[in-house]
């Protein structure tokens, strides 16, 4: 017999499945707790909450452990490439060499956007931050392809669908920044691949043909790779939930950029380069802020540092401080901000007060600082997190598609307002206090 939990219950017992993932991972099966027994369970946040059956990415946040599709994190980080990691994740194997070249030339096929959307960019401020306009020009994209919008989608419109939003968001995301600093838009050259052409989309000008450095190149195809799955976190949430009303991938997609948009999700590496600017208006004195982030009775807290799941050093982290290195010898820059980082990083690593709390620098903090050296601005920065989350989300909205007997998701509550009250008439009410 499978082995099940016990719970008792107003005298009653009742039995409650353990689920066991391939990796030991333990769960209890709820789904039918409600109807059993007329209760709910209570986890705000959904910290202790499994909200689907995965196998997409595996973590461990005790061991430091980080995988996709069963691959650890550093070997894909040292062989592979962030167009073979989109295909790994969304197909849920490595491509063939003839697979790969397929998929990477539809991608290619599909980096133009139809002209009229050009439009919407100058319709919007050149204050407006680009996380907005890439939520709301993703979406967009549903109103010139609505053949692709079929609510159980082929496998072909499907692989269609991925591949022009692969494709094309980069496209939008380079567009959303010419717009910011108000230059021409520059489109995708065939003899470029995925990562060289969105550089080149950012930073080539009439005046100036940008080329692009292999150190940089490779260093951003790392940071893409170390961003494209994190399992079950806020954005991925959402994407799920807006797709499991059947809600297309475009919309979906949409969706789950607001929620990356958050300082508490995608905008950390954004939150750290404030930080670090706000240490060097006052004098770039960092230990006065880490005597700062000691004080329990101090609300000043430094971002970057820790992380939710990992209670030991963010895998990530420890892959990306080497290319941070190597990005920042190789480009030879002395800036304060990073004098600053490199300060609180080696304090980090070295003070018993953070090694004990396992405060390490985390994955945002050196993506900010990358960020920061290839010259990306900072209001960019959730918006390349965007980019390298993209396959991360795709291939969850897929296979909740694709799973037998889905669900909508719509979570539960209990209820804490005000009994049954009679309604009063207009002219029967008193004062009430002011809200």
């Amino acid at each position: 017999m499978a082995e099940a939990a016990k719970l008792e219950l107003e005298g009653k017992v009742y039995e409650i499945p353990v689920i066991v993932g391939t990796e030991q991972e333990k769960g209890l099966d709820i789904s039918r707790l409600k109807a059993t027994t007329d209760y709910i369970t209570v986890d705000p946040g959904y910290a202790n909450t499994g909200s689907c059956l995965s196998a997409i990415t595996y973590i461990d946040g005790e061991k430091g452990i980080l995988r996709y599709r069963g691959y650890d994190i550093a070997e894909l980080c040292e062989k592979s490439t962030f167009m073979e990691v989109c295909y790994l994740l969304i197909y849920g194997e490595l491509p063939t060499p003839e697979q790969y070249t397929k998929f990477k030339d539809k991608v290619l096929r599909h980096s133009l956007i139809h002209e009229d959307m050009k439009s919407f960019f100058t319709s919007y401020p050149g204050h407006a931050h680009p996380m907005a306009i890439l939520s709301a020009m993703v979406c967009s994209l549903s109103v010139y392809h609505p053949e692709l919008l079929a609510p159980d989608p082929s496998p072909e419109e499907m692989d269609e669908t991925i591949t022009r939003l692969l494709s094309k968001v980069r496209v939008l995301a380079a567009f959303a920044y010419k717009r910011s600093v108000g230059e021409a838009f520059v489109y995708t050259r065939p003899k470029l691949d995925y990562l060289s052409n969105f550089l080149h989309m950012m930073f080539t000008t009439p005046m100036e043909q940008y080329e692009t450095d292999e150190v940089i190149r490779k260093a951003l195809d790392v940071l893409f790779i170390l961003h494209a799955d994190h399992e079950q976190n806020c954005s991925t949430s959402t994407v799920r939930m807006v797709g499991s009303s059947k809600a297309n991938l475009f919309a979906s997609i949409s969706a789950g950029i607001c929620a990356l948009w958050g300082p508490l999700h995608g905008g950390a590496n954004q939150a750290v380069i404030e930080m670090l600017e706000a240490i060097a208006a006052d004098g770039g004195n960092y230990k006065k802020y880490i005597d700062k982030a000691k004080d329990k009775n101090d609300p000043f807290k430094l971002m970057g540092f820790g992380h939710r799941i990992y209670k030991n050093y963010d895998p990530r982290a420890r892959i990306i401080k080497k290319y941070c290195d190597d990005v920042l010898g190789k480009l030879g820059i002395h800036d304060p901000i990073l004098e600053i980082a490199k300060g609180l990083e080696e304090v980090a690593l070295t003070d018993p007060y953070f090694i004990e709390r396992k405060l390490y620098p985390n994955v945002d903090f050196y993506s900010g600082i990358l960020y920061r050296a290839m010259n990306i601005p900072t209001n960019m920065f959730t918006v390349m997190f965007a980019l390298g989350r993209l396959p991360g989300w795709i291939a969850h909205w897929k296979e909740m598609i694709e799973e037998p007997g889905m669900r909508i998701a719509r979570p539960r509550q209990i209820y804490t307002g005000a009994p049954l009250r009679k309604f009063i008439p207009f002219n029967q009410r008193g004062t009430y206090a002011e809200p």
